[in-house]
């Protein structure tokens, strides 16, 4: 393995549902994407196109938190929409931009394994997610095997338990794991794009970007409120990527995801 000075740079930038939505965004994006100098991985979301999908089938979508709640006929419908429909349409649309992706789900190669959430207690109510996975380990190994090969992985935000399930996995944990597993290899940016310009102080103002957190910051911003919701889960991947020793991790727009740009979450300097 090479020592940290001589460490290539891979940038791994995750895209969001909402973007995967907005043709005009996704197109933007996947050029600058496929623009990005050296190695790179995407990772993707769909959870609009699963809810979508579900109730083309009739299939009720239930949510807890922001989480969706995975029974075995939703689990169907993610596995079609985010390994199949989200998933290879990126690819495809990389190869036509000059990129040899392929396209993964954590089952493949074993990129990523994981086990089945067992249920939670909240708001004094036990709440069971269905077959929704949380990450055991990454398979850095594998991946990097990929990259060398000069291929660019495609993740979708699915995984395994390793005894035959497929489990639905939030799409940041994905990315802040797939991170977190190339990190011994490469000097990892971890970018998480979205449809706003970072995190905001003031929800309602799309100017007021909070240019650094720590998770001193996050505390303090979680227990007065200025960032809740879907916002908390994504910081908290960020951080834990830095912890585990992830270089550079980026909360930005879609369209500015040349790591200038956005909110960077970084470790407490003393």
């Amino acid at each position: 393995m090479l020592s940290y000075n001589m460490k290539e740079k891979l940038t791994i930038i995750k895209v969001g549902g909402a973007v995967v939505e907005d043709e005009l965004q996704l197109s933007q994006l996947l050029r600058d994407f496929s623009a990005i100098e050296g190695h790179k991985v995407l990772v993707h979301g769909g959870g609009r196109k699963a809810t979508k999908m579900a109730e083309r089938l009739g299939i009720e979508t239930k949510m807890v938190n922001g989480r969706r709640i995975t029974d075995a006929e939703m689990l169907e419908v993610v596995t079609m929409v985010y390994g199949g429909l989200v998933n290879k349409n990126l690819v495809a649309r990389l190869q036509a931009n000059g990129v040899n992706a392929l396209g993964l789900t954590g089952a493949d190669g074993d990129a990523i394994r994981s086990h089945r959430r067992p249920p939670l207690v909240i708001d004094g109510s036990s709440v069971d997610y269905g077959f929704v996975g949380d990450v055991d380990y990454g398979n850095g190994d594998m991946l990097n095997r990929l990259i060398e090969a000069g291929i660019t992985p495609v993740m979708a935000p699915l995984t395994h338990d390793g005894e035959g399930h497929i489990l639905n996995t939030n799409a940041d944990t994905i990315a802040s794991e797939t991170a977190k597993a190339l990190a011994p290899y490469y000097d990892v940016t971890l970018i998480f794009s979205f449809e706003k310009k970072g995190v905001l102080s003031n929800s309602d103002d799309e100017e007021s970007v909070i240019p650094r957190i720590t998770r001193e910051d996050f505390e303090r911003y979680k227990a007065d409120g200025t960032v809740s919701g879907g916002m908390l889960p994504k910081i908290e991947n960020a951080l834990a990527a830095v912890d585990a020793g992830v270089c550079r991790v980026i909360i930005t727009h879609a369209t500015a995801i040349d790591g200038l740009h956005g909110t960077v979450i970084e470790e407490l300097k003393n």
